[in-house]
């Protein structure tokens, strides 16, 4: 998914101290009568869990009254795109030639590395159009990789009013073969009305919880819809409990602190202002760094990039302690 906004603000990827919740702010995904996504991460008091860089929750939209997704050929670099659908089906295309289908409860990765183009389109057999669309920022040593994508149907883990899946990293006795370039866990975890969940979590994790629906309260703070609860490292379990009427669901982010200082504007992650201005000057160029995608018939043929900001883009320094 893209970063459609037409002035995007620079957003310095470090570490910082904060410890709470985290509350989204609304995006029109494509303008201002196109879909509204609530959007987590990056934000000024914490801008990554792990790897994690980028996390936009949409949904549940009837799309047969309004727009739906389509989000026309647009670059990344450095990341890979981490696409999770709850309900409907979007068409995802890139310029490594891969066409596929995103589904609900299966993982489609895209890995950006050096450059990569693709779109996502909502397609005509879908309602309601409901997900989450993440982002992981590749490490210094792997973010010129090659393109690529992988799929995966994790398998439902169930017992004691608790469903989870894991599609990255491990989790619950569940173990997902998907390729990461740092250690990472992402699962969707659904508790039944009443239910609790203590969770065996690695320690030199940091953790997000999610909510999509319900009410969930995360060691001992009850989340509104769209909520990110942080946990630091040192923890060895996570506590999850439903005190909502109904059933309750939520994505699990975690990894190790991510130490490296990245820049991210727009669909790219680098490492400094001309980093990030030689990745706009390519695909504004059409420089063949992100090659073609085949076969999207949108109402643009490609995304332009909005002009840079008038200062230099650097990261903020890391606070001590």
């Amino acid at each position: 998914m893209s970063n459609t906004d037409t002035a995007p603000a620079e957003v310095a990827c470090t570490h910082t101290d904060f410890a709470g919740v985290l509350h989204a702010r609304e995006v029109p995904l494509g303008g201002p009568r196109a879909m509204l996504v609530r959007r987590t991460l990056p934000q000024r008091d914490r801008s990554m869990i792990g790897a994690w860089c980028f996390a936009d929750h949409y949904g549940p939209t009837d799309i047969r009254t309004r727009p739906g997704m389509d989000v026309p050929p647009h670059p990344h670099t450095g990341l890979q795109t981490v696409s999770w659908l709850f309900e409907g089906e979007i068409e995802h295309r890139d310029s490594a030639g891969v066409h596929a289908m995103v589904l609900p409860g299966e993982l489609n990765l895209m890995t950006a590395g050096a450059g990569i183009a693709h779109s996502e389109v909502s397609t005509g057999r879908t309602t309601i159009l409901h997900g989450v669309q993440l982002w992981v920022a590749l490490p210094d040593a792997a973010r010129d990789t090659d393109r690529d994508f992988a799929h995966h149907v994790p398998p439902a883990r169930t017992g004691d009013g608790a469903t989870v899946r894991v599609f990255l990293g491990e989790l619950a006795q569940s173990c997902s073969p998907v390729h990461t370039f740092t250690p990472l866990l992402g699962a969707q975890v659904d508790l039944d009305e009443g239910a609790t969940l203590t969770l065996d979590v690695d320690p030199a994790f940091e953790h997000g919880v999610l909510l999509d629906r319900g009410s969930i309260e995360v060691c001992g703070t009850t989340l509104a819809v769209a909520d990110l609860a942080y946990q630091a490292p040192g923890r060895t379990q996570l506590h999850l409990a439903n005190r909502g009427a109904g059933p309750a669901r939520s994505i699990l982010l975690g990894g190790p602190p991510f130490t490296e200082e990245l820049v991210m504007w727009w669909n790219f992650v680098g490492r400094s202002h001309d980093d990030i201005a030689t990745y706009r000057e390519l695909w504004q160029g059409h420089g063949a760094r992100f090659g073609e995608v085949h076969g999207y018939h949108g109402r643009i043929p490609r995304l332009p990039a909005p002009p840079l900001p008038g200062g230099r883009l650097k990261p903020r320094p890391r606070p001590s302690g």
